[in-house]
């Protein structure tokens, strides 16, 4: 009954914050900047501030307890996400975003159950997976709908260890990842930028870091990356796409999944679909894989079905998909072009 409660005025809160936020959000300049138009990006500061808000209230006020390490995590998500607002203020280097999600993983990480040098890889996993998490940024829906599924197996694992503190906040987190799906939804009317995407990546890899402490490490890294194959999937296909085309990794594109799936026909609000199921296979078998029902070496088929979507659209175009209209008021430039360079 608390949970649901919690939930459903998680997911309130979340909505109510987005749409409010949007007038501030493009006032300050806080927008996408790969659109034609400016799109606010108010979805991640409702996010972060209606998971830590409730998550906060319900275990001060003894309803929904978290616990001390799912506290400190909490506290560290929130310093992450203020990381990723300065971001969508203003550009920084690359290489801030990955170097202040290490430090605050360094500070939530359990090092009494994994050991040094577990819990320095597992460090590195939760920088690489929030960035991961991050680049999911560029369709609409997309994010949204992969984080809130990987909040619901990622909670359900917590469930199976009784930690029920850290699946309260994962249960809060996919509620508002929900209420701001609500506008973001194509076609979108807010954006979550880096600052909810940060913030949901670092509380997705850090709760599963949680989760596996203290167990074998080959069931752990197949949980870990069940529940992140999406996300490793869209970064791997940009990195070898840039790679073979000889482009700078770290130089923006329309190159992720979404945009060659776009490319091979599929409407806009049939990609966050079709990847939200891809993402709820890889965190059934996550969740199965946990709790003893399936092998570690079941991660591989998840792996394999990753591997074969990867090389299937590494070669497609990655130029950017046109409305008929659009498309023909390019091409009406495109000729007007020509004629104006053949008369002068």
């Amino acid at each position: 009954m608390l949970y649901g409660i919690a939930a459903a005025a998680t997911l309130l809160l979340s909505a109510l914050l987005t749409g409010v936020l949007r007038v501030p959000a493009l006032r300050l300049g806080i927008t996408d900047r790969r659109r034609r138009r400016p799109l606010p990006l108010s979805g991640g500061t409702a996010v972060a501030l209606a998971t830590v808000l409730v998550a906060a209230g319900a275990d001060a006020a003894g309803l929904l307890p978290l616990g001390a390490g799912v506290g400190r995590m909490a506290v560290a998500a929130g310093c992450v996400a203020l990381l990723g607002l300065a971001a969508d203020l203003r550009r920084l280097r690359w290489w801030v975003a990955p170097a202040g999600t290490a430090v605050a993983a360094a500070f939530v990480v359990p090092y009494e159950e994994t050991g040094v040098a577990a819990g320095v890889a597992a460090v590195g996993w939760i920088v690489v997976a929030t960035a991961a998490f991050r680049a999911l940024d560029h369709a609409d829906g997309l994010a949204g709908t992969v984080g809130a599924v990987g909040a619901f197996g990622a909670a359900a694992c917590a469930t199976a260890e009784l930690m029920d503190g850290l699946a309260a906040l994962l249960g809060v987190l996919a509620a508002a990842l929900a209420g701001f799906l609500l506008h973001n939804w194509f076609p979108a009317r807010a954006g979550l930028g880096a600052a909810g995407a940060l913030f949901t990546g670092f509380v997705l890899a850090s709760s599963a870091v949680f989760v596996r402490a203290g167990q074998g490490v080959g069931a752990g890294a197949a949980v870990l990356y069940a529940l992140a194959a999406i996300g490793c999937a869209d970064a791997a296909l940009v990195v070898l796409g840039r790679r073979l085309d000889r482009r700078a990794v770290t130089r923006g594109r329309p190159d992720h999944l979404g945009h060659r799936l776009r490319r091979l026909g599929l409407a806009p609000r049939a990609v966050p679909v079709l990847l939200g199921a891809g993402s709820a296979g890889g965190a059934l078998v996550a969740v199965c894989v946990h709790t003893g029902r399936l092998s570690p070496g079941a991660a591989w088929w998840v792996a394999a079905a990753a591997a074969v979507l990867v090389l299937v659209l590494v070669r497609r175009p990655v130029t950017p998909v046109f409305r008929p209209r659009q498309r023909v008021a390019s091409a009406s430039s495109q000729v007007s072009e020509r004629l104006r360079v053949r008369s002068g």
